[in-house]
């Protein structure tokens, strides 16, 4: 009886674990014609006589989490490392190369979309073919090589954004790499292209960057509303922060309040790491350690978003750590908020960057006359703040400082970028600012974080609520009560 009572477990166990293994997971945001419509636009730009091969994520070691590059999931949506995507713009016909199942461990981690899923891939992604990754070379040969001349060959040369990675520090973080004589490793997409124009010299290599960039700066309805979702998850991390703040609360701790809201609303993880700084520590503009307690007097800056299906927000608020703005912080703080405004009001389809500029810093002139300040220092700040080009910022979407340039052309509907007036106090080492996700539509702009409190009135309520951390305290180490 005990021996037939074993092998039924067993035969349970391996049904549960064949089961397991074939619940299989993918992304439920977008739809695969939006998908379809990208592959479609890669191969009408590269033309008849060219093929373009985009190269996924690697594994990861360890108990890390495998996350893919926003670039082949913005043409796939698969999450399966070691994959490749051929795009054919002579026959617009699209073909995967996966790896093939590692039944080891599937059994560990769960399963992962492979060579012997080609149907399920099929259907979920809508390419035309998908096959082993051993194929992809022979399937370069048959591109046209034996025919001379081939079909043009495009890649991606710019570095592949993977988490929370942006592509202007990925390149800083090559170039300090580079300059470690006891480093000095090369960059995965030069080896890449180096394997291909090992390989087959016969390919003319192009960069497939610009035409992605270009691609990435106008969101679809889809990615909109992804975006939205990132921008509220955002907000409701900093409302949060906000409520969990007073004199002596650790800048770790408003990080963990937010964490909290990041994952208690689906989130992967961060769009970037938090910038919460108290103080002095706001003045550095990527101020990461958050390890001060926050003082009565200060003002805390937190800047922060997560990581939410690929997409993420790009949000910033400055509070009084005591609940209450001080006179000087209110006058500095009223002019912060009155500039937001201005630049809103200008932002429009057709408009350009200096436009929105010029037409902000005129109505903030005027917003000058008559005011008066606690500090001459201050009143210097807000002037010079009328000068500086830098509060109209950068493209937001699959990373932070997203691909792309909304800088020296016309505005257009679908481009979503961020608002960001700022000053600075030197002789003080304060730094003062706000950010805003501005979503250019058909006829104006929409500001997507609008919800999150703003003015004075609305931030110093939000802050009276009580929060996380008073709900939950944290723990003694040494006594492990609160």
């Amino acid at each position: 009886m005990k021996k037939l009572f074993s092998i039924s477990l067993l035969l349970f166990a391996l049904l549960f674990s064949a089961q397991a293994q074939e619940k299989h997971y993918y992304q439920k945001e977008f739809s695969k014609g939006e998908f379809a419509k990208r592959r479609t636009r890669i191969s009408d730009e590269i033309g008849s006589n060219a093929i373009a091969v985009i190269q996924g994520a690697s594994g990861i070691p360890g108990f890390s989490v495998f996350r893919q590059s926003n670039t082949f999931f913005y043409l796939t949506g698969l999450e399966t490392p070691r994959s490749y995507l051929l795009i054919d713009g002579r026959n617009k016909r699209s073909t995967l190369y996966l790896p093939h199942r590692d039944a080891g461990m599937e059994r560990s981690q769960g399963k992962v979309l492979s060579a012997e899923d080609a149907d399920l891939v099929l259907e979920l992604t809508g390419v035309d073919q998908v096959k082993g990754i051993e194929f992809l070379s022979n399937d370069l040969v048959s591109s046209g090589l034996i025919k001379p001349p081939g079909p043009l060959l495009y890649t991606e040369f710019g570095p592949a954004e993977i988490g929370n990675d942006s592509r202007d520090e990925i390149l800083f973080g090559q170039a300090r790499n580079a300059a470690d004589p006891w480093d000095g490793s090369e960059a995965r997409e030069a080896r890449f292209i180096a394997k291909l124009r090992g390989r087959f010299p016969q390919f003319e290599i192009r960069d497939l960057t610009p035409t992605l960039d270009a691609m990435r700066l106008i969101k679809s309805a889809e990615e909109i509303e992804v975006i939205k979702k990132a921008t509220n998850i955002s907000g409701w991390a900093i409302m949060e922060a906000m409520r969990s703040t007073s004199p002596g609360v650790y800048e770790y701790q408003l990080d963990a309040a937010a964490k909290y809201m990041f994952y208690l609303h689906g989130a992967q993880g961060d769009g970037y790491p938090s910038i919460i700084g108290g103080g002095t520590n706001a003045y550095m503009g990527h101020y990461f350690y958050k390890t001060d307690p926050l003082k009565d007097g200060d003002m805390v800056l937190m800047d922060y978003a997560p990581d939410y299906e690929f997409y993420t927000s790009d949000v910033t608020r400055i509070w009084p750590v005591n609940g209450k703005f001080s006179e000087e912080q209110a006058q500095l703080y009223n002019f912060i908020v009155a500039y937001r405004d201005a630049l809103f009001k200008y932002i429009k389809p057709g408009a350009t960057a200096d436009e929105v500029l010029d037409g902000a810093a005129a109505d903030m002139k005027k917003y000058l006359v008559g005011k008066t300040f606690v500090k001459e220092s201050h009143l210097k700040a807000v002037q010079e703040g009328l000068e500086f080009r830098g509060h109209f910022q950068h493209p937001v979407g699959m990373a932070v400082h997203d691909v792309g340039s909304v800088r020296g052309i016309p505005l257009e509907p679908g481009m979503v970028f961020t608002i960001d007036p700022m000053i600075w106090l030197h002789d003080e080492r304060l730094y003062i600012r706000i950010e805003d996700v501005a979503l250019v539509t058909e006829d104006g702009v929409e500001n997507l974080s609008s919800f999150v409190p703003s003015t004075i009135a609305d931030v110093e309520a939000m802050i009276q609520e009580k929060g996380l951390i008073e709900y939950r305290p944290a723990l003694d180490h040494q006594t492990g009560k609160q």
